[in-house]
């Protein structure tokens, strides 16, 4: 029995659109309204959110049965945090703050299994192998793991071609937040300059043949990073869709009340 397909890897090969959800809030009952919301994954942030090791598998188990693709972003590009979510069951992992192609090269390592890689061998107790009732999960997880790490400064930008290219690493996602900061444009995403770095790096990384994503929580913005070619694309998120919800109702309901 070979480990799971990864159904997000396959549609993002197939050049398919997958929109998905950041969830920061730490909770298993918000990932299981979200996974059976009609998102193609949702994302647990371990880099922003506060969550421990248990949180996040609560939460890849509320989104596993909902049929929802989860990505789990670490908190940075550490081995031995890249090594216990994929023991988990996370077949997608987004490395943060990803500078160079040696980054990039390090965070490939940590997720595949040798000989292309140098992950752990702890499956024989992890949930990844269902508890080593997967007994072919060894020989085919590397398949299934989908590599995706961050671009969000000047450095990375200078180095995409190189970070692109490198075996292993599956898509380049732009964190267009820190690369204004860096850019000297703190908040300011919608400047030209950063605007215009954005899109030149998108067309870079599909001209290495890689998948593109971002996130923006400007509807305005998902038409045009559709026909840009970006296929992995965060669209919101749970804290701030909640407060505004909140916000909204609380405001609406004093105006009612005079």
């Amino acid at each position: 029995m070979p480990a799971p397909t990864n159904h997000l890897k396959a549609a993002l090969a197939k050049g398919e659109m997958q929109i998905g959800l950041w969830l920061d809030l730490a909770s298993a009952a918000v990932a299981e309204i979200a996974g059976g919301a009609g998102f193609d994954w949702c994302l647990v942030d371990g880099e922003h959110g506060p969550y421990d090791i248990v949180a996040i598998r609560e939460q890849l188990v509320a989104l596993d049965a909902q049929g929802c693709a989860a990505v789990v972003r670490v908190p940075a590009n550490e081995e031995w945090m890249i090594k216990q979510v994929l023991d988990l069951g996370a077949q997608n992992l987004l490395v943060p703050m990803v500078d160079t192609p040696e980054q990039a090269r390090a965070a490939v390592r940590a997720a595949l299994y040798a000989p292309q890689g140098a992950r752990g061998m702890g499956a024989a107790v992890a949930r990844a192998s269902n508890y080593n009732a997967i007994p072919d999960y060894v020989a085919t997880a590397n398949a299934q793991i989908c590599v995706m790490v961050q671009a969000e400064s000047r450095a990375a930008l200078d180095n995409l071609d190189a970070i692109a290219a490198t075996e292993g690493v599956d898509a380049v996602f732009i964190g267009p937040a820190d690369l204004s900061a860096d850019m000297g444009l703190p908040g300011q995403l919608d400047a030209p300059e950063v605007v215009a770095a954005i899109d030149d790096a998108i067309a870079r990384i599909r001209a290495a043949g890689k998948i593109a994503g971002i996130i923006t929580f400007d509807p305005e913005e998902f038409a045009r990073y559709r026909d840009l070619g970006l296929t992995f694309l965060g669209v919101g998120g749970d804290m701030p869709v909640l407060a505004t919800a909140l916000r909204g109702l609380a405001a609406d309901t004093r105006k009612r009340l005079g």
